[in-house]
């Protein structure tokens, strides 16, 4: 056992002496080191519940004959940090919580790991740590949060519909009263946020991956079935310790290219592209970025989950989708695009896994014959304004802005761009661009929640589109293009525009121009003065300096 190197030998009876300070028996030196990778914190809705998913995860490891050790990282509220400077480390936080995972797993040698994460960052975070380190381990996540209850109908509501009330009152849709009882009642508790936002989506393509039990995507934080879920991750990563299953044999470029058909059918966040393309580094698995439209073209969109609306005024959460059958159901649907032959931590491929599956409800997981549409819910943008590419949720976009050709509304940062469109200086047809906002340049890659729900509470989203080399939130909808690349700090065309410049959207065919020659685009930069970097000192000077394009998973380089 890799253990070993801390409680064998005459020369380890200091190590020894340690180990019993924490409560540990003389049979216990016998057994294997279980690493319980814990996330808890009390500032993230979603980690506030963790201590009772490890104390599960715990009984599990010990009835399996292991001795677990809870450690903890960091996580960060990607909804408490969104709009002001604290949304700048929301992204770099994940190669700290990669980091912080290899350092505390190697130098304290356990045999094997259960990862408990909930939240954005922290399950991306967690995956590269896994592959990395690449000891036998398994997943499971918090669970996502229920959906709350509003006005005398008890409408479903969840976080985002007060991002957007905030436009609703701004546009005069909503009172300030009404905002203030639906800011009460939208998180009715602990999990991660109730939509098909970046946190959720990334929880269900654990599943997709094979990393995970069926359930760990879409079984409610406070079900009793997710501490059950727990415990049984708990007994199988002793399984996994006893095949020597590790992380490499189950996740690489086949089964990301499953993860990635699942994300196009739930019609996802455009974080997980960023995410996955990060976990295939770490992985070594070579993923081209234009294959997601590969990969698009041929998987239809099975789902609507917020913050998409299934018509208007209704949404489904994670909670419906547990109900019809969940992330298996989804998969059997998908089956016959899938790699069924890989493995995953339950011991049997995934084919094995889903066998039995079925929709349980036609009206949340549609079948394929009645998909809402023949193509995926993601898409790659490429062109003379996005040469390394820009993402889009193809399925969170109105209809009649799936083309676009207007002028630019440029702003060099998110606040600018949010007091334009509070004051009203954006019009129909605007098609407002935000940059210095990437990895490197914000630096952080902020997401950029508040203008699109501005958009949407005040029904612009169907009328202006909006571009940007930083990132969208897993709860943003519109014409919300994000991750162009080369950002604008590395002298990427976005630098170039200026107001006015006529931009072509079209999404359809993948395409994301401006309508300026290659020479002018050129002319342009070369006049720019050299980009300085916003941030002097501290970690998120070290991450500028550090932090790669969003098209590789805006890795750290050498």
């Amino acid at each position: 056992m890799k253990s070993d190197v801390v409680k064998k030998g005459i020369e380890r009876a200091p190590h020894r002496s340690l180990l019993y300070a924490l409560g540990c028996t003389r049979d216990e030196m016998d057994r294997p080191f279980i690493g319980v990778i814990n996330s808890f914190s009390e500032i993230v809705p979603g980690h506030k519940h963790l201590r009772d998913i490890a104390d599960a995860v715990k009984d599990g490891v010990r009835q399996g004959g292991g001795v677990p050790f809870e450690v903890n990282t960091i996580a960060v509220c990607d909804g408490i940090v969104m709009n002001h400077s604290g949304m700048k480390y929301s992204l770099p936080s994940r190669e700290l919580i990669a980091d912080s995972v290899e350092t505390v797993a190697e130098a304290h040698a356990f045999d094997g790991l259960v990862f408990i994460p909930s939240c954005d960052k922290v399950v991306p975070g967690m995956l590269m740590a896994a592959v990395r380190l690449n000891l036998p381990a398994i997943f499971v996540s918090g669970g996502p949060m229920l959906a709350g209850r509003f006005g005398s109908d008890g409408k479903k509501v969840d976080l985002i519909s007060v991002f957007e009330g905030v436009g609703e009152v701004i546009s005069g849709k909503m009172t300030q009263e009404e905002l203030e009882e639906l800011e009460q009642v939208a998180c009715p508790g602990c999990g991660s946020c109730a939509g098909m936002f970046t946190a959720n989506t990334m929880n269900c393509l654990i599943e997709a991956l094979g990393i995970g039990l069926p359930g760990n995507g879409t079984i409610p934080a406070v079900d009793a079935r997710r501490r059950g879920l727990a415990r049984e991750a708990g007994r199988q990563v002793m399984k996994l310790l006893a095949d020597d299953l590790r992380p490499r044999d189950i996740i690489n470029a086949d089964s990301i290219y499953n993860a990635l058909t699942v994300d196009m059918a739930l019609g996802a966040s455009t974080n997980s592209v960023l995410h996955l393309m990060a976990i295939a580094h770490e992985a070594g698995a070579n993923f081209p970025l234009a294959m997601i439209n590969e990969i698009s073209q041929q998987t239809p969109c099975l789902c609507k989950l917020s913050p998409a609306y299934v018509d208007s005024g209704r949404k489904y959460h994670i909670e419906d989708l547990d109900h019809a059958g969940g992330i298996s159901a989804v998969m059997k649907e998908l089956e016959g695009l899938l790699k069924l032959e890989l493995r995953t931590v339950t011991g049997k491929s995934l084919g094995e896994n889903i066998a039995r599956s079925r929709i349980l409800d036609k009206e949340i997981i549609r079948p394929r014959s009645d998909a809402y549409t023949a193509t995926g819910g993601l898409a790659i943008l490429f062109g003379n304004l996005a040469p390394e590419g820009a993402v889009v949720r193809r399925s969170a976009v109105a209809p009649e802005m799936l083309t676009r050709r207007g002028p630019a509304r440029v702003f060099d940062s998110e606040e600018a761009a949010t007091e334009a469109i509070m004051s009203g200086a954006i019009k129909s047809g605007d098609v407002i661009v935000i940059r210095y906002e990437g990895p490197r340049g914000g630096p952080g890659m902020r997401e950029m929640l508040t203008p699109t729900s501005l958009l949407s509470g005040s029904g612009l989203d169907k009328e202006v589109a909006l571009i940007t080399d930083g990132r969208f939130s897993g709860g943003s909808r519109g014409a919300a293009i994000g991750h162009v690349s080369p950002e604008a700090a590395s002298r990427g065309p976005i630098a170039a525009l200026k107001e006015g410049d006529i931009i072509n959207i079209d999404i359809p065919n993948y395409k994301l121009e401006v309508e300026l020659s290659e020479e002018e685009i050129a002319r342009r930069l070369a006049e720019l003065p050299e980009f300085e970097p916003k941030v002097k000192m501290g970690y998120l000077r070290y991450y500028a300096e550090k932090v790669t394009s969003a098209s590789t998973g805006a890795v750290f380089g050498g």
